[in-house]
C-alpha cells in the first residue's frame, strides 16, 4: 500500500524490480492520438507534397511524371503504413511513438516491462492506481499485471515486488490461524488477490486472425504479393495469398482449440467447507482466498466409479491431520505422498523446526497441499484447534489462481506454446548476407535501366523493388514453424509431451546427458535380497528376515509411511518391499505380525513418524508393541536410514560396520542400516510427539542392514549406449550410496574407467549440519571403492585434471557441498561421472554448473526430488510412467494401424495382380469413434468408463465412410492416402496424443514430460531435435540459394525487357511451397549417430556450401542466357516495360531456373546419418522424381506442353546443352556440399570432461594401502 507522503518522499526515484521473473521496466505516459508520432507528422507531409505538385503545375516548374507521381504517393503512403505497423510489431517503437517517457515515475500512466530469459516477451501494460480502505486509513495501491501476474509498489523499498502471498509466516502464526474475522477485512483480502480462478480468455477467430495478418512477415509477404499484383502476375499473387491466409487460418483455428481445450481442461473448482466470521460455511472453491482455514478431505465413496476425484483448489498448509495425495500431475512422481500437518509447538521444537521456523514450500513441502493434486487419502485430527465439521483436515490456504503450482504449469503452457519460430539474429543476419546481392543486382539494373530515356520509371522502380524482396524469402517462418510443429506431433505420437516448444532445437545440441538413477535407470520394483551384519553371522548375507531378530523385523514392518488407498498398498518401492518380505499384515494404524511356531503374535502400533527427508537421510518412527504374551505394551524407537548417517547414533556399532555395508553397496545394492531401542513405557502418547528427535535416536542398538536391489529396466543399457555412441556426455546424479551408484554407473556405460571417489574422512556430516565455515581440505580424500589407494585432496588445478584424465571421478554430497563452500565446484564438476547421496539443491547446482562451462544439458528424472535439476537444464525430461489402461489404449492403437497398413498392402497387390479385391475389415463403431454397439446411453460404464474417451474418426476414415454410402469403389490408393491422413488428424489421437500440451500430459518439472516408464525417450528427444536442426539449417541454405539464383535471374530478364509469365511464377511457388512442406516433416533415423549437426547457419560449412553452389547455379544461368540471347529470333525481341510474350530468354530462364531449384532441394536435402535418405523419404522422392519428368517434358515440348505454360521451342543445341550442363551443374554442387560435409564436419564434444580442458600436471604421488 502507499500513502501519498510515500510518493511524494520516492517519487523522482525510478523503482528497482524484485524478484527473478522480470529485467527491467520503464514508465511512461500516453500520448494523445492526435499528436502520436506515427500519425501527427503526416497530417503536414500529404499536404505538403499534394501543394508541392500542384504549384509545379500551375507555375509549369518542373511538373512530375505521371510515373513519378506514382512512385512518390506509393511511396509515402508505404512509408506511412511501415511507420503505424513499426508501433504494432516493436515494443520499442510504440513506446517512441505512442508513448512519452515519463522522468518522474508518479506521472506515468503505462509501463514498458521486459520479462526474464525465455519468460514471454517485453510488452507495455497499464499501470493501475486503487484506492484500498477509507478515510485516514485509505492507502493507494500502485501495481501493474503481466502474464497473469501482478505486481506491486513497495514505497519502503522503492520498488516493485511481485504481489506478496501468505508464504513466508512463521509456524506459530500459521498454527494460530482462524480465517477471516470481519466482513471488511474479507473484502480487503478480495481486493487484493482476486478469486482462485484460471482465467483463460478465449479471442474471437477474426481478433486472432487480424494478429496473425499484422504479423511483420504476413505484411512483407503482402507487400511482395502486391508487387507482383502490381507487374500482372495475376494467378501467382492469387495462389501465393491464397495460400498464406490458408496457413495463418489454419494456425488462428490450431490455437482457438488450444484454448479452448486449456480451457475446458481447467479442474472445475469443487464445494468445500470454509471457516469464516467464526463459523463453517460451504463455498464454491472458486471464492477461497490466501489466509481462509479450510476443511479438506476425500469424501466417502470418493474412489467409487462416477464419484468426482477430489482435487485440491488451493496450495494449503496443513495445520491438523495427515493426507495421502497423488502429485503425478505436476512432478511427475508416481509414488502417492504422505502431507503431515506442522505440528504443535511443542513438537516442532523436538523435530529441530522451532515456532519461529518460517516455512519455505520448496523445503517444506511435505507440509504443503498443492493445487491441482488428487487426495488419496486422509485422516482427521480430533485434537485440532478448530474442528472441522466432517472430520477431515484443516488447513490454511497460501496460495490462490495463477500463483499456485497448478496455475504455474498452466502459465507455462499458456505463453510458451502460443509462438513458435527460429533464432530471429541468425535470420536477420542471414538476409542481411543474402542483401548484398540482392541490392548489386538491383543496382546494376537500376543504372543501365536509367540510361533508357524511354523506360518507365515506375516499372523500373517497380522491377528493382521485386529483386530486392526476392531473397527475403515470404516462405521463411511459415516453413520453420512447420519444422518446430512437425516434431512437436512426432514427439506427441511417441508420448512426449512439450510445453516450451523452442526447446526442440536446444535438443539437437546436447552435449551432456545426465540421469537420476532410481526410478530412472533402475526399477521402482525393489526386491529385498537379505539382511546382513547380523550378530554372530559377520559379513553373510541371510535371505530369510525373520532370522534378524524381533527387533530387526519390527523395524521392517513397522517404520514405514505406506498406505492402503481403495485396497491398493502404495508408498516407496523400499518400504514396501521391506514390508512384504516381513510377512506381516498391514491395518490403517498398525501392522501385525504372522502366527508363527514358538512366537507370540505382536501387534505395532505407529503412535508418531519422524518422516524421511532428503536432507536428513533417515527416517524415524514411534510404536507400541503389544505381543499375547507380555503383561503390557511396550514403547520402542525405530530408526533407518542411510549407513554413513545411522552410524553416530548407534550405542555399539559392529567393528566390520563399514566393510559390511560397503562390500555390498560396491556390488550395486541399496544398503539401509536399522537400529531400535526400548523406552520408558510411561511416556505419554502426547509426551512422545513432543520429545526431542536428539532423544529419540541416541543410543539405539544396531539391527543389521537391509541389502535391497533394484534391477536395471530392460532399456537403460541400450539407451544409454546409444547416447555414449552418438558422442555424448554421460553423468549420473543421485540420492544413492556412492558405491552403488558407481556399481550401477559401469553397468550403463557411464564409468568405463577405475574410478575415484571425493569423500569425507570419517564419520559424514548431515546435509542438514554443515558448517558455514569450509572444513580443512585434510578432511577430504580421494580413494578408491575398496580403498586400496588414497589420494589427498588438493585445489591445485592441474592436479585434479590429471586425475580426471586417469580415473573417473564420483562425487559425494559432503565432497559437493566442500567444493562449494572453497568456490572451487566449477573446476571440479565438469570433471566428474557420477554425484552420489547429493541433495536436490545439489542436483541443481551440478546442472548449472555444466550450463556454465558452455556445454548443452540434458537431465532426466522421475520424481520430486529433481525437480530443480530439470528446470535448470536446456533440456529436461521427466518420466510419467502411464496408467495400465493407458499402455493399453496405445497397444490396441498401434495394433489396428498395423493391421491397417497390411489389409492395404494385401489389397494393393490384388489390384496389381487382376485378383478379387479382399474385403476391407472394418472396425467397430466403438473402435471408429461412433457408439458402442450396445445400445443406450448406459453402454460405457463400469470401473474406468470416465477415464477412457471414446476415439473419434480421422479425417481419412470418414473420407472412405462418405465414399462407401455414395456406392463409389474404394481403391488400395485410396485406403493408403486415408491411412496417411489419419496419421496427420491431430484431433483422432485421444489418451494424451494430441499436440496441445494438458496439464495431465506436462509436470511442472521440466519442457518435457515422457509418459513411459524408461529413458528411451531421451533418444527419441535427441533424434527430433537433431532432425530439427539439421531441416532448419537445410531451409536457410535452400532458401539463400534458390533466392540468389532468382535476384539474377530477374535482373538479366529486366534488361531485356523480359519476365517470367504468370503460370510459370505460379509452377515455381507451387514446386517451392510442396518441397519445403514435405522436408519439413523429415522422419529422424532410429538411430543416434556419432556426427553431429551443425548447430548454427554462421559456420565455415555453411558459407561456403552456399557461396560455392551460387556459383555453379550462377555460372549456368549466365551461359544459358547469353546464349538463348544469341540465338532469340528478331521479332521475339521485346521492348522494355512491354505486356509479357514468350520469347527464348524467357522460356530458357524458366527451365534454367526450374533445374536449378530441383537440383539445390536435391543437393541440400541432408539425410544419413539423421533424417531417413532422399529414396526412402518417398513424398520428397517422388516429387523430385515427377518434377525432374515435367523439367525434361517441357524442355523437349512433349505433346505441345510447353505453350500451356508460355513457353517456345528451344533449338536442338540449346536444348541438349541445358540436358547435358544441368547433369553437370547437378554433379558438381552434389559433390562439392559432400566434400564439405566431410571436411568441416560439426564439432564432437568431448566423451570425458576433462578432454575439453588442457591436461598438464605431474603425476600425483598415490598412497597404496594393503
Amino acid at each position: 500500500m502507499v500513502s501519498s507522503s510515500s510518493l511524494q518522499r520516492v517519487g523522482m526515484l525510478k523503482p528497482k524490480l524484485h524478484g527473478s521473473e522480470l529485467k527491467s521496466v520503464s514508465f511512461y505516459r500516453l500520448r494523445n492520438p492526435t499528436v502520436r508520432l506515427d500519425v501527427a507528422p503526416f497530417y503536414f507531409i500529404y499536404p505538403t507534397v499534394i501543394l508541392a505538385v500542384l504549384g509545379g503545375a500551375v507555375t509549369g516548374n518542373g511538373t512530375p511524371s505521371w510515373s513519378e507521381c506514382k512512385i512518390g504517393f506509393g511511396s509515402l503512403l508505404a512509408l506511412n503504413a511501415l511507420v503505424w505497423l513499426a508501433s504494432y510489431w516493436s515494443v520499442r517503437v510504440k513506446s517512441l511513438t505512442a508513448f512519452k517517457a515519463c522522468a518522474d515515475w508518479r506521472d506515468a500512466t503505462h509501463c514498458k516491462v521486459l520479462p526474464g530469459t525465455f519468460a514471454g516477451k517485453k510488452a507495455i501494460v497499464e499501470l493501475q492506481r486503487r484506492v484500498l480502505g477509507e478515510g485516514a486509513a485509505a492507502e493507494e495501491e500502485v501495481s501493474f499485471e503481466f502474464h497473469r501476474q501482478r505486481f506491486c509498489y513497495d514505497p519502503n523499498s522503492n520498488s516493485f515486488e511481485k504481489l506478496k502471498y501468505p508464504t513466508r509466516e512463521t509456524f506459530a502464526q500459521y498454527r494460530k490461524s482462524t480465517g477471516y474475522g470481519t466482513e471488511s477485512k474479507l473484502l480487503a483480502a478480495l481486493l487484493r488477490w482476486g478469486p482462485n480462478k484460471f482465467e483463460v480468455p478465449i479471442p474471437q477467430f477474426r481478433s486472432l486472425l487480424a494478429e496473425q495478418l499484422l504479423a511483420p512477415f504476413f505484411c512483407f509477404q503482402v507487400f511482395c504479393v502486391g508487387l507482383w499484383a502490381l507487374d500482372e502476375y495475376w494467378y501467382y499473387s492469387l495462389f501465393t495469398l491464397g495460400m498464406l491466409v490458408m496457413f495463418e487460418s489454419t494456425v488462428v483455428t490450431q490455437r482457438l482449440r488450444n484454448l479452448r481445450e486449456l480451457r475446458s481442461l481447467q479442474n472445475p473448482k469443487q464445494p468445500i467447507m470454509v471457516y469464516r466470521q467464526g463459523k463453517w460455511e460451504q463455498l464454491p472453491g472458486d471464492a477461497l482466498l490466501p489466509g481462509d482455514v479450510i476443511s479438506i478431505g476425500r469424501p466417502a465413496g470418493g474412489g467409487n466409479a462416477g464419484e468426482v476425484e477430489k482435487l485440491v483448489p488451493a496450495d494449503a498448509l496443513l495445520l491438523a491431520g495427515t493426507c495421502i495425495v497423488d502429485e503425478a500431475v505436476l512432478t511427475g512422481e508416481s509414488t502417492p505422498q504422505w502431507k503431515a500437518a506442522v505440528g504443535s509447538p511443542e513438537e516442532l521444537t523436538a523435530q529441530g523446526e522451532g515456532s519461529d521456523h518460517r516455512l519455505s514450500i520448496k523445503r517444506d513441502k511435505n507440509h504443503v497441499l498443492f493445487s491441482g493434486t488428487k487426495l488419496l487419502q486422509h485422516t482427521g485430527d480430533k485434537e485440532a484447534h478448530i474442528k472441522t465439521p466432517d472430520g477431515a483436515c484443516l488447513a490454511v490456504v497460501l496460495r490462490t489462481g495463477f500463483e499456485t503450482s497448478q496455475g504455474r504449469l498452466m502459465r507455462t503452457i499458456l505463453y510458451s506454446t502460443e509462438h513458435v519460430s527460429a533464432n530471429n539474429w541468425e535470420t536477420g543476419l542471414f538476409i542481411l548476407f543474402l542483401m548484398v546481392f540482392a541490392i548489386a543486382a538491383s543496382a546494376y539494373v537500376l543504372y543501365h535501366g536509367l540510361q533508357d530515356p524511354d523506360r518507365s520509371r515506375f516499372k523500373l522502380f517497380l522491377n528493382c523493388t521485386m529483386i530486392i524482396t526476392s531473397v527475403i524469402p515470404p516462405e521463411l517462418p511459415m516453413e520453420l514453424t512447420i519444422a518446430v510443429n512437425a516434431s512437436l506431433l512426432a514427439l506427441s505420437k511417441k508420448l512426449v509431451f512439450c510445453t516450451e516448444p523452442f526447446r526442440i532445437p536446444l535438443a539437437g545440441k546436447v552435449d551432456i546427458c545426465c540421469f537420476d538413477k532410481t526410478g530412472t535407470l533402475t526399477s521402482d520394483n525393489m526386491v529385498l535380497e537379505g539382511l546382513t551384519g547380523l550378530p554372530g553371522r559377520g559379513q553373510e548375507l541371510v535371505g530369510d528376515v525373520k532370522q534378524g531378530g524381533r527387533g530387526t523385523v519390527r523395524v521392517l514392518a513397522a517404520c514405514q509411511a505406506l498406505i492402503q488407498v481403495d485396497g491398493k498398498f502404495v508408498g516407496d518401492p523400499l518400504e514396501k518391499a521391506s514390508f512384504t518380505a516381513t510377512g506381516w499384515q498391514h491395518s490403517e494404524k498398525s501392522v501385525t505380525s504372522p502366527k508363527q511356531h514358538g512366537a507370540a503374535r505382536e501387534t505395532v502400533t505407529i503412535l508418531h513418524r519422524l518422516h524421511f527427508t532428503s536432507a536428513l537421510k533417515r527416517m524415524a518412527a514411534l510404536v507400541k508393541v503389544e505381543d499375547e504374551q507380555s503383561s503390557g505394551p511396550t514403547l520402542w524407537a525405530l530408526l533407518k536410514g542411510a549407513p554413513e548417517v545411522v552410524q553416530p547414533f548407534l550405542q555399539d556399532a559392529p567393528p566390520d560396520y563399514e566393510k559390511s555395508y560397503k562390500r555390498y553397496a560396491s556390488e550395486g545394492a541399496r544398503v539401509i542400516a536399522l537400529a531400535y531401542k526400548q523406552l520408558d513405557s510411561s511416556v505419554s502418547a502426547s509426551d512422545l510427539r513432543t520429545m526431542p528427535r536428539g532423544t529419540i535416536e541416541q543410543g539405539l542398538t544396531f539391527g543389521g542392514f537391509a541389502v535391497l536391489r533394484c534391477p536395471l529396466k530392460a532399456e537403460s543399457e541400450p539407451a544409454l549406449k546409444m547416447l555414449r555412441d552418438s558422442s555424448h556426455q554421460l553423468v549420473m546424479i543421485t540420492g544413492d550410496a556412492p558405491l552403488t551408484a558407481c556399481y550401477t554407473a559401469a553397468q550403463v556405460h557411464i564409468v568405463d574407467r577405475p574410478v575415484l571417489l571425493l569423500l569425507h574422512r570419517g564419520l559424514a556430516v548431515p546435509a542438514h549440519k554443515h558448517p558455514e565455515e569450509a572444513e580443512p581440505d585434510s578432511h577430504f580424500l580421494w580413494t578408491t571403492p575398496d580403498e586400496t589407494t588414497e589420494i589427498s585432496f588438493t585445489r591445485d588445478r592441474a592436479a585434479v585434471l590429471q586425475l580426471a584424465s586417469e580415473w573417473d571421478l564420483c562425487i559425494s554430497g559432503d565432497g559437493l557441498t566442500h567444493l562449494q563452500q572453497i568456490g572451487h565446484e566449477a573446476a571440479c564438476i565438469p570433471l566428474a561421472q557420477v554425484f552420489a547421496r547429493v541433495s536436490p539443491d545439489q542436483k541443481e547446482l551440478v546442472l548449472r554448473t555444466l550450463r556454465g562451462a558452455g556445454w548443452t544439458t540434458l537431465m532426466c528424472g522421475d520424481g520430486t526430488n529433481d525437480v530443480g535439476a530439470l528446470k535448470a537444464a536446456h533440456v529436461g525430461v521427466a518420466l510419467l510412467p502411464p496408467s495400465e489402461a493407458q499402455l493399453k489404449a496405445q497397444k490396441e492403437r498401434e495394433q489396428q494401424f498395423r493391421q491397417r497398413q497390411k489389409d492395404i498392402a494385401a489389397r494393393k497387390a490384388a489390384w496389381r495382380s487382376g485378383r478379387p479385391l479382399p474385403e476391407t475389415p472394418v472396425p467397430p463403431p466403438a473402435q471408429l469413434g461412433g457408439a458402442s454397439s450396445s445400445s443406450g446411453k448406459g453402454a460405457a460404464v463400469g470401473p474406468g468408463a470416465a477415464q477412457l474417451p471414446v476415439k473419434k474418426k480421422g479425417a481419412g476414415t470418414k473420407m472412405l465412410d462418405d465414399l462407401r454410402k455414395k456406392g463409389k469403389p474404394v481403391t488400395p490408393k485410396l485406403e493408403e492416402m486415408a491411412l496417411w491422413l489419419d496419421g496427420l488428424d491431430t484431433s483422432t489421437l485421444d489418451d494424451g496424443q494430441v499436440q496441445m500440451v494438458k496439464p495431465g500430459d506436462a509436470s511442472m518439472a521440466s519442457p518435457f514430460t515422457a509418459k513411459q516408464g524408461h529413458i528411451m525417450p531421451c533418444t527419441d528427444i535427441l533424434k527430433q531435435g537433431r532432425s530439427t536442426l539439421v531441416t532448419t539449417v537445410q531451409m536457410f541454405k535452400i532458401l539463400g540459394l534458390l533466392c540468389l539464383s532468382t535476384a539474377y535471374s530477374l535482373s538479366v530478364m529486366y534488361l531485356q525487357g523480359v519476365k517470367l509469365g504468370d503460370m510459370q511464377a505460379t509452377v515455381q511457388g507451387f514446386l517451392s511451397t510442396g518441397l519445403f512442406f514435405v522436408i519439413s516433416n523429415s522422419t529422424p533415423l532410429p538411430t543416434l549417430s556419432a556426427e553431429r549437426p551443425h548447430p548454427t547457419i554462421f559456420s565455415l560449412y555453411v558459407f561456403l556450401s552456399v557461396l560455392g553452389q551460387a556459383a555453379v547455379h550462377l555460372a549456368l544461368l549466365v551461359s544459358f542466357y547469353f546464349g538463348a540471347l544469341r540465338l532469340m529470333p528478331q521479332d521475339q525481341k521485346q521492348k522494355p516495360d512491354s505486356d509479357f510474350e514468350p520469347n527464348l530468354v524467357n522460356t530458357v530462364c524458366f527451365v534454367v531456373n526450374f533445374i536449378i531449384q530441383l537440383s539445390t532441394f536435391a543437393c541440400n536435402y541432408q539425410g544419413a546419418p539423421f533424417n531417413t535418405p532422399i529414396r526412402q523419404t518417398k513424398g520428397f522422392f517422388n516429387m523430385l522424381k515427377y518434377s525432374y519428368l515435367f523439367c525434361f517434358a517441357i524442355t523437349y515440348d512433349f505433346l505441345g506442353i510447353g505453350t500451356a505454360f508460355s513457353l517456345v521451342p528451344i533449338p536442338e543445341p540449346l536444348r541438349t546443352g541445358i540436358v547435358v550442363l544441368s547433369c553437370i551443374d547437378f554433379i558438381v554442387c552434389l559433390s562439392w556440399e559432400r566434400v564439405l560435409r566431410y571436411t568441416f564436419p560439426a564439432k564432437i564434444p568431448p566423451q570425458k570432461g576433462y578432454m575439453a580442458f588442457q591436461v598438464d600436471a605431474p603425476p600425483l604421488q598415490q598412497k597404496k594401502l594393503h
